[in-house]
């Protein structure tokens, strides 16, 4: 079996690196050793790049950047699978791939500890200003003396109560501010927070964390109407997807003062990193897509693919595949 990994060489590094002994070490049936096939290239690779480096190959193993398009799945005739060695899969095609018998996977939901205390770093940096500062220092500046403002006692707005937003609610409780959540599918939150209305979600909260998932439904929730339901002068901290910002309504907002300071990790540029436009303003604060970039998440979610092509080597369909009863491709090369 050849297994191509699409990470280029500095994710490869962050992500892949300590998994990818692992991954060499595993065996077929009959005692031959997995052949590993890595991006040739110094950057991303382009579906027609991909198609070409991957001719041969039964599994991709692919990072986030890489899209999976419907051409992808009809060029390469070997492939088996193709594992995202993360959770989201919007770039993938599933339709295609399972048009084409091709099984598509994702990673374990490691990063939820990882990503929520970015979120939690992200407005901490908001509130008191400390990135500012470490540069004004490292530049030879005596920094003026920025007031901030103190956690405990503001109120936080959560929308999405899923994993990350229910591991991000005990961390705020936990640091005394009153913790608001509004989720249309969520009957009932723990001790450390409040079920509200949005309405009321937005016109109290000191700071609003959107974590809801990326769906059509849910592209630009944080629009101009949004914004203005907002306290004015409130903080917003976006650690879940570029998708959900209106990113001209937000920057509008930012020079308005109705939004008081913003704090991102994705946005709508390249690997869903902050868009230029807002992670440039004097009140954003931005990293460039590190919610899960610890060791203990990337191993993990590396660990998640070898794990899945271990079980494929074993004539087994992986965890976490998304559409296994369309494989026919994996099936039929394990047939007796």
């Amino acid at each position: 079996m050849r297994v191509f990994v699409t990470h280029n060489p500095e994710d490869l590094a962050a992500y892949y690196g300590r998994a990818l002994p692992e991954l060499r070490s595993l065996t077929e049936r009959d005692g031959a050793p997995v052949e590993v096939v890595l991006n040739p290239l110094e950057r991303d690779l382009t579906t027609p790049e991909l198609i070409e480096a991957a001719a041969g190959c039964a599994v991709i193993v692919a990072h986030r950047s890489t899209a999976g398009e419907a051409e992808l799945f009809t060029a390469l005739p070997d492939l088996l699978a193709f594992l995202r060695c993360a959770v989201d899969i919007s770039t993938i095609d599933v339709d295609a791939a399972s048009a084409a018998g091709v099984l598509v996977a994702r990673a374990d939901k490691s990063f939820v500890p990882s990503t929520a205390e970015l979120a939690l770093g992200l407005l901490l940096d908001c509130a008191r200003t400390i990135a500012a500062s470490t540069i004004d220092y490292r530049n030879g500046k005596q920094p003026p003396q920025r007031p901030g403002w103190q956690l405990a006692g503001q109120t936080a707005g959560i929308l999405g109560y899923g994993a990350i937003g229910s591991y991000l609610a005990g961390l705020l409780a936990g640091i005394g501010m009153r913790v608001l959540v509004h989720d249309p599918f969520v009957t009932e939150v723990g001790d450390a927070a409040e079920l509200v209305e949005r309405d009321q979600l937005l016109a109290e909260a000191d700071v609003v964390f959107p974590l809801a998932q990326a769906t059509p439904e849910t592209e630009n929730l944080v629009d101009a109407d949004f914004l203005a339901q907002m306290k004015a002068g409130a903080t917003l901290i976006n650690v879940s997807r570029g998708e959900l910002l209106d990113d001209d309504a937000v920057f509008a907002a930012l020079q308005s003062g109705q939004l008081g300071a913003l704090g991102l990790d994705v946005g709508r540029a390249a690997d869903q990193r902050p868009a230029p436009l807002l992670a440039a303003h004097p009140r954003c604060v931005a990293t460039p897509h590190l919610g899960g970039l610890t060791p203990q998440n990337a191993d993990a979610q590396a660990m998640s693919s070898v794990e899945q092509i271990g079980s494929m080597l074993a004539g087994e369909v992986p965890a976490r595949s998304v559409n296994a009863e369309s494989a026919m491709r994996l099936r039929d090369h394990f047939e007796p």
